[in-house]
C-alpha cells in the first residue's frame, strides 16, 4: 500500500481527505497534525481520537512551536514585522513551519505521498504546495478539496454516509488560533463597508485598568515580564498575552494583496504580538543609531514579505536574519507599558544603552560638547548645497 502523510487540523477539509483517501483510493494514511502553539491538549486528543475513527493508520502529533520561535517569531519581533504597518502576519508564518514538519515527517515515514486540505482560493496552498515540492520532492501532492472543488456540504454528506457524524456546520465566522495570534474570516469580512462586530471576537475587555506592564528585552529577545525572568520564550509570549488578552488589545482589520493576486481582507486579535512589537520598536528607538533603524526597517520589511508570501526557504533569509541579529546587541532595558481597554501606550524605558542619556547635549536643553559658533558654523556649511541650487535659480519659489 501506498502511504501518504495528511496534514491534519480536525477540521472538515482534511478530515473528509483522511477517510477518502482511505476508504476510496487503499492508501495507508498517516495523519499528522503540526502545532505552532494553536491546538489545546484537549484539541490534540480529539484529532487523535477522530484521525483513527476516520481511517488513518496512524496518529502523530509534530509539536514545532519552539521551532517556530527560533526560526521565526524571534526574527519578527528584532525586525517589528507588521504587514503593512497592521498585521502580525500570524497564520502565514505558521503555514510555513507546520509544512516544513509534515514534510520532514513524510520523508521520515518514506512516503509517497503528502495531502493537505487547502481550497483553490487561498493562499494557504501555495505554501503547503511549495514547501513541499523542495523540501519533499519526489513525493505526489494530493489536494482533493482543490482539485474536486468540492463544496462543504458535499464533504459533509461523504462523512455522514459513512458513519462519522462529527459536527461541521458552517459557521458565520471561522478562526484559526495561534501563538503569535488569532485570525478571523467570514462574516462582515466579506463586505468591505463594514467592520467586524463585538461579538466576532473570541477575547473581550475583561478590565477596566488603567494598568502597566514591564517587558524586559536582553539582545532584543523578550525576556521579563513584569519582573518574571523567563527561559522559554513561548511561555513569555503566552504570559503577554494573558494579559494583554484581558484588556481585548491587539483588534484590527488588515487589508492586503494576497500571493494568489487578488486582495484580501482578514480580522485578528493578537495582544501579545502588538505588545512585544510596540514595546520593542520604543525600546529600539533609544539604543539603536539612526542608520541602524532606517536599515533594518528596510529589511524587516522585505522579511516580512519573503514570510508572507512562501519565501521563508530563500536563500537571502538567513543573511536577513543575520543582520536582524545583529541589530540587537545593544536592545537591552525595560519598557513599561500603559494598558487599557482595547489600546496601550508606551510610557518609558530603562536601559543600560539609553542613548538619550549621553554627556554630549540633552536635547532642547543644553549643548555640553559644542558651542554657539560651532552651532553656527554647522548650520552654515550645512546649508551650502541650498544656497548654492538658489543662487543658480532665483526665480524658483517655494
Amino acid at each position: 500500500m501506498k502511504k501518504v502523510v495528511v496534514a491534519f487540523s480536525g477540521g472538515l477539509d482534511t478530515s473528509y481527505t483522511v477517510m477518502y483517501l482511505a476508504r476510496e483510493k487503499g492508501y495507508e494514511v498517516y495523519a499528522a497534525c503540526a502545532n505552532t502553539g494553536g491546538f489545546s491538549e484537549e484539541q490534540l486528543r480529539q484529532n487523535e481520537e477522530n484521525a483513527y475513527r476516520l481511517g488513518a493508520k496512524q496518529y502523530v502529533t509534530l509539536d514545532v512551536t519552539q521551532e517556530y520561535y527560533e526560526k521565526s517569531l524571534r526574527y519578527m519581533i528584532f525586525g517589528n514585522v507588521l504587514r503593512n504597518n497592521c498585521y502580525p502576519i500570524s497564520v502565514s508564518s505558521e503555514r510555513i513551519f507546520q509544512a516544513l514538519a509534515i514534510a520532514r515527517y513524510a520523508r521520515e515515514i518514506g512516503a509517497d505521498a503528502i495531502a493537505h486540505g487547502s481550497t483553490g482560493a487561498g493562499n494557504d496552498q501555495i505554501r503547503f504546495d511549495m514547501t513541499f515540492l523542495v523540501k519533499a520532492p519526489g513525493a505526489e501532492i494530493i489536494t482533493l478539496t482543490r482539485d474536486g472543488n468540492l463544496s462543504r456540504q458535499e464533504e459533509i454528506d461523504y462523512l455522514n454516509r459513512n458513519g462519522f457524524n462529527a459536527d461541521f456546520a458552517k459557521l458565520k465566522y471561522s478562526y484559526n488560533v495561534g501563538l503569535w495570534g488569532t485570525s478571523i474570516c467570514g462574516g462582515e469580512i466579506l463586505d468591505s463597508t463594514q467592520g467586524l462586530p463585538e461579538s466576532a471576537y473570541l477575547k473581550h475587555p475583561q478590565k477596566e485598568g488603567p494598568e502597566l506592564l514591564r517587558l524586559g528585552f536582553k539582545k532584543g529577545e523578550l525576556h521579563s515580564v513584569n519582573g518574571q525572568v523567563f527561559e522559554d520564550k513561548v511561555k513569555a509570549i503566552q504570559k503577554v498575552e494573558e494579559i494583554g488578552s484581558a484588556y481585548a488589545i491587539g483588534r484590527d482589520c488588515h487589508v492586503g494583496d494576497t500571493i494568489i493576486g487578488i486582495k484580501g481582507r482578514v480580522g485578528f486579535e493578537a495582544a501579545a504580538p502588538m505588545l512585544i512589537i510596540g514595546a520593542h520598536r520604543f525600546l529600539e528607538k533609544y539604543t539603536l543609531s539612526k542608520w541602524q533603524q532606517y536599515w533594518k526597517d528596510q529589511v524587516s520589511n522585505w522579511y516580512g514579505m519573503f514570510l508572507h508570501e512562501s519565501q521563508y526557504l530563500e536563500p537571502v533569509m538567513p543573511d536577513i536574519e543575520a543582520m536582524l541579529e545583529s541589530s540587537q546587541r545593544n536592545v537591552n532595558g525595560e519598557v513599561t507599558l500603559e494598558l487599557r481597554p482595547l489600546s496601550f501606550q508606551a510610557i518609558g524605558v530603562d536601559s543600560p544603552d539609553d542613548l538619550v542619556k549621553n554627556k554630549l547635549g540633552e536635547y532642547g536643553e543644553t549643548a555640553k560638547s559644542w558651542s554657539s559658533e560651532d552651532a553656527k558654523g554647522f548650520i552654515k556649511v550645512s546649508s551650502t548645497a541650498l544656497r548654492a541650487y538658489y543662487l543658480a535659480h532665483p526665480e524658483e519659489e517655494r
